[in-house]
């Protein structure tokens, strides 16, 4: 029997804003020392009252916007009562029937075909407190508690399960951490929790339109993580499936040493949450100018500017899907073109494009930097690329040239001055090379003069071999060319 796979994913995403959800306490709380950015609101004390963090709403209407939402006009705040180390009232301030944004769509792209996968609901809730987990030499564990998270503003994403495969969900999750770096609302940093990601899974017979048991996937923290956790666990339910077992409907846990996933706890339904309204926040009512004037403001999106590369600057895909994932890279490629020709032509942006995915992105790598940090400006690229289509530059020329840019951030035309690199491409100056190897080579020119073509090849060789690889190939070859078929005259 064959089965499909059904995903769905939650995404948790911690927003920009200065101060916490429901209090004055930062939210930058990454590098404090532990238990120092808190309040007797986020430490949950007894008669303490919450206020409403605008900003963080705000976010929240400006994500359902870019993700093709319906924003409600009447939203309500809930109580979610579960007992975990983590939460330090015994329940978390969210948002259960009346979410901000509901109904919406997110464009996924896999193997070049592209479509939308639904999106449940974006809602508002507080982030929890953090436990860390320490074991003594002797072995004993323990944990400890850092409440500086606890209270931070925390949007959570719910998608439709309408992902086929892991390679869709890792797409959709690429895509959904693009638009909320594009828009503002989140730095998306996987690596320090401020993008989180859950995945329910479950599989099902082909043909078959009744939902199986869903799973839910937990502690994943990298996009490669999702794909291999998502992986592992549909063999592992087909697997159960064809043993003639059950799946139950549980939490698991991803164990990257291990690559694979464990079970951790039953799954809570929505009624062991005991939810119910919040009794110290009022409702909301949204204003429609509210959500136009956010509307108004948003950037244009990474799928719209990708598919304008593609359109505009005839870009090949690939080319225009990695330069749009990042807003940084994206825009960075953009301030070269506006430094470039006017206006932009394709043959340049696809150069510019090749310097950036290339040389650029290699030594990006190497160094462990960033775009950001790049000591390149967009000016300085746009100059480089001229100087290799106006032929003072070759394109091995270029490549040292771009080298010492990348590690001084001087411009083009002073490195290749301080290092005497400059393409002869004066004719006359040429001229005097190409007739010195013709000079200096009568065995190679008989050949050429008695049909093997091939031997121009050598002769072309030898004037980039006297210029020490200065002269200009393209002036180079036809100079020679014009010369050995004079004698045949």
């Amino acid at each position: 029997m064959k089965y499909e796979v059904v995903i769905g994913l939650e995404v948790h995403a911690q927003l920009l804003t200065q101060s916490k959800m429901f209090c004055s306490c930062s939210a930058a709380y990454q590098d404090a020392d532990p238990n120092t950015v808190v309040c007797p609101v986020c430490m949950g004390m007894p008669g303490v009252l919450p206020v409403i963090n605008r900003k963080a709403v705000e976010h929240v209407i400006r994500t359902g916007l870019a993700l093709n939402c319906d924003i409600a006009g009447y939203t309500k705040f809930d109580r979610k009562n579960y007992p975990y180390p983590d939460l330090m009232k015994g329940y978390q301030i969210s948002q259960y029937d009346l979410p901000i944004a509901s109904n919406g769509s997110l464009p996924i792209e896999v193997d070049g075909v592209e479509r939308a996968a639904g999106v449940t609901r974006v809602h508002l809730e507080e982030d929890v407190a953090r436990l860390l987990h320490r074991t003594e030499d002797y072995g004993e564990g323990y944990s400890l508690l850092d409440v500086n998270r606890a209270g931070v503003p925390l949007m959570e994403i719910v998608g439709e399960p309408d992902l086929r495969s892991a390679e869709e969900a890792r797409a959709y999750l690429m895509q959904l951490h693009s638009i909320l770096q594009y828009i503002g609302v989140s730095t998306a940093n996987m690596e320090e929790g401020n993008f989180r990601c859950d995945a329910n899974i479950s599989v099902r017979p082909e043909g078959e339109s009744r939902l199986g048991t869903k799973v839910e996937i937990k502690n994943m923290n990298s996009f490669r993580s999702v794909f291999r956790a998502l992986e592992y666990e549909a063999e592992r339910q087909v697997s159960v499936l064809e043993d003639g077992g059950r799946i139950a409907q549980e939490t698991r846990g991803w164990v990257e040493a291990d690559a694979k996933t464990v079970s951790q706890r039953t799954k809570e339904g929505a009624s062991d949450y005991r939810y119910f309204p919040e009794p110290d926040l009022p409702p909301l009512r949204i204003s429609r100018q509210w959500v136009q004037e956010i509307g108004a403001s948003l950037p244009e999106l990474p799928h719209h500017r990708r598919l304008r590369f593609v359109e505009e600057l005839e870009l090949p895909a690939y080319d225009a899907a990695l330069l749009t994932v990042s807003q940084p890279t994206a825009d960075y490629f953009e301030r070269v073109l506006d430094s470039g020709p006017s206006p932009a032509n394709t043959s340049f942006a696809k150069a510019v494009s090749n310097w950036m995915l290339g040389e650029m992105a290699r030594l990006i790598n190497q160094s462990g930097g960033h775009i950001s940090n790049v000591k390149i400006e967009p000016g300085q690229l746009a100059e480089l690329q001229t100087m290799v289509d106006d032929g003072t530059l070759s394109s091995t020329m270029a490549k040292t040239v771009f080298e010492k840019m990348f590690e001084s951030g001087d411009s083009p035309r002073e490195i290749a001055q301080a290092e005497g690199l400059s393409q002869i491409s004066d004719a006359d100056a040429v001229l005097v090379a190409v007739q010195q190897a013709i000079s200096d080579n009568p065995g190679p020119v008989q050949e050429y003069l008695d049909g093997k073509q091939q031997v121009m090849g050598f002769i072309i060789g030898q004037v980039m071999k006297a210029t020490r690889g200065k002269a200009n190939p393209r002036v180079a070859s036809q100079l020679v060319r014009e010369n050995l078929e004079a004698m045949r005259e």
